[in-house]
């Protein structure tokens, strides 16, 4: 299944100042982080980040945290530990349109919520932070897409250990460029060129 931009969700997990110096490829890492977020805003796509332990570990990035609706501080490796899974479900919409005072059998039922849609996630350290927020959502039952070239452990058999887990757990595994062109669907799209600018 295709990423759809007008369902998704972005996730941006621990780019910290502290932490990124000692992540393996971690200029890479945090650049292709640095496009996701910024192809996010261009498409309309809310951006949402975590920091784990600032007070130790420093803030994230100031370019993400800068493109970021909020940012979540945590001490749990899961996000969805702290409140995440709130930020990210669509609340239930009011019934609309009854009289309290009806009878039960003449109300109109009241509206579920939205689909969450799909949650894009990248971030550090994959094996932890990372892993343990995606596998969260997951049972949770949201859709979760791990950007694989934007995420990052200090070693690369970490890192790759995460990927190999979560795509045993359901996560789909895509890298940045899949998730701009999904988003994207056409060369006609109105912010093509922009995008396009950031990924070439």
């Amino acid at each position: 299944m295709l990423l759809d931009a007008s369902a998704s969700q972005l996730v941006l997990v621990d780019y910290q100042l502290r932490l990124m110096p000692a992540i393996f490829e971690g200029p890479a890492v945090l650049a292709n982080a640095q496009r996701l977020a910024q192809i996010a805003k261009l498409l309309g796509v809310p951006v949402w980040g975590t920091e784990q332990n600032p007070s130790r570990l420093g803030e994230n990035d100031p370019v993400l945290r800068g493109l970021c609706r909020k940012t979540l501080s945590k001490m749990h490796f899961s996000g969805v530990e702290e409140g995440l899974g709130e930020w990210l479900r669509p609340p239930a919409k009011a019934p609309q349109g009854n009289a309290r005072s009806l009878p039960k059998h003449l109300q109109k039922a009241a509206a579920e919520a939205e689909e969450p849609g799909s949650i894009v996630i990248a971030g550090c350290e994959a094996h932890v932070c990372l892993l343990q927020t995606a596998l969260d959502l997951l049972e949770d039952e949201f859709d979760v897409c791990v950007v694989t070239d934007a995420c990052g452990s200090r070693t690369e058999r970490n890192r790759d250990a995460a990927f190999d887990r979560l795509a045993g757990a359901g996560a789909e595994l895509v890298t940045t460029e899949m998730v701009a062109f999904e988003w994207l669907r056409t060369a006609e799209h109105a912010q093509f060129k922009a995008v396009h600018a950031l990924i070439k």
